[in-house]
């Protein structure tokens, strides 16, 4: 039997520490390893020295070392990586196109690279003309250098069917793992009671709509707090708008990335607040789904198509308060809303379908 190589780049690597992209390299790599794969990720380290190599459950990790730091250094992680990758056989799976460009390497090899194109970065309001330049032409340089494209969600998908031809694109969404129970514990230090708050996550940005919803939830009293995570820098003037408009009600515990709280904080929230505008499947709104949350959500095509009948939505900060007043006083409907998020999650976003759709289409062209 011949051995198949993958190599997966466009992550800081495994285990996961960050975003959606590592914890996803986290779920497929040992998958994929333990159904006979050989299975490289690169990693980016801090620092200086030579590349190294270790294993993490049946995983060759190759260690990249980068002194620069923040997007300048992860550009110069991505070219080292994509060197290192070019020179060795096999297929290349790059997660994410801010550095697609670099993708024409592999062409040159006759290496076969399927890139996931992530959501449609450029469009963001975070992003100043420099960098939306960037962007928008590693999307389009993503789309020619790819041998095959991976869209997230259906608007995604369409979006690229601007570009290349449908049958360059496969949609294949976000996954999680379904949340049962989580120890109730953890959330008292915050002073919380299961089912006595709601929560948002989300990073502290205008197009994630995180004013409309404080200024919603503190035009009176609610009876139930919002716990909103993230970070909060009072020299930065959109955050510290949020936290000047949030009521004694609307509490701010900062950033947590511990796995086993956020998942805690999650599952015993009454409902999950999402306000995010742009974008494909957002891996905080599967999450959410696979932890049975209520969502109140933005009224977008991608919210709509990923929350489905577990969701009700807003278009505005009046839409929001409307719909807080309705899920605090509403309990039948809460519980159906619930209900409906654990089935959408079962048939769309589980990572038993998820990672099976992804080890399809890798074989196809391996």
């Amino acid at each position: 039997m011949t051995t198949r190589h993958i190599r997966i780049l466009g992550t800081r690597g495994v285990p996961a520490a960050h975003g959606g992209f590592e914890t996803f390299a986290e779920y497929l790599a040992p998958y994929l390893a333990e159904r006979g794969w050989q299975v490289t990720v690169y990693c980016q380290e801090d620092g200086t020295g030579p590349v190294f190599e270790d294993e993490w459950r049946g995983v060759r990790r190759v260690c990249m070392p980068v002194a620069t730091g923040g997007a300048a250094g992860t550009i110069v992680f991505d070219w080292k990586s994509t060197l290192h990758a070019a020179s060795e056989k096999g297929l290349v799976l790059t997660l994410g196109y801010n550095t697609a460009i670099f993708c024409a390497l592999y062409r040159l090899r006759g290496l076969k690279n399927i890139i996931n194109m992530d959501g449609v970065e450029w469009r963001r309001q975070k992003w100043g003309k420099v960098a939306k330049t960037w962007l928008w032409l590693n999307d389009w340089g993503g789309c020619l250098l790819g041998n095959h494209l991976v869209a997230d969600h259906p608007e995604i998908k369409k979006h690229l069917a601007t570009r290349v031809s449908q049958s360059k694109i496969t949609m294949i969404p976000y996954g999680s793992d379904r949340v049962d129970d989580a120890d109730a514990g953890l959330i008292e230090p915050y002073g919380l009671e299961s089912g006595a708050y709601a929560i948002l996550i989300a990073r502290a940005e205008p197009e994630n709509s995180i004013l409309e919803v404080v200024r919603a939830w503190s035009r009176k009293p609610r009876g139930c707090k919002l716990v909103v995570l993230g970070k909060y820098e009072p020299d930065h003037a959109y955050q510290r708008a949020v936290k000047e408009a949030a009521s004694d009600e609307v509490v701010f515990p900062g950033a947590i990335y511990d796995k086993a709280m956020v998942q805690a904080l999650r599952f015993h929230a009454r409902f999950y607040v999402h306000g995010h505008q742009v974008g494909g499947t957002n891996p905080s709104l599967v999450e959410a789904l696979g932890a049975g949350n209520a969502v109140l959500a933005h009224d977008n095509p991608y919210n709509r198509w990923v929350a489905g009948d577990g969701g009700v939505y807003f278009r505005d900060e009046d839409g929001c308060a409307q719909q807080i007043e309705t899920l605090l006083g509403d309990a039948a409907q809460l519980a159906q809303l619930q209900a409906a998020s654990w089935a959408r999650h079962a048939v769309e976003f589980t990572w038993e379908k998820v990672l099976g759709d992804y080890e399809k289409l890798l074989l196809g062209w391996a």
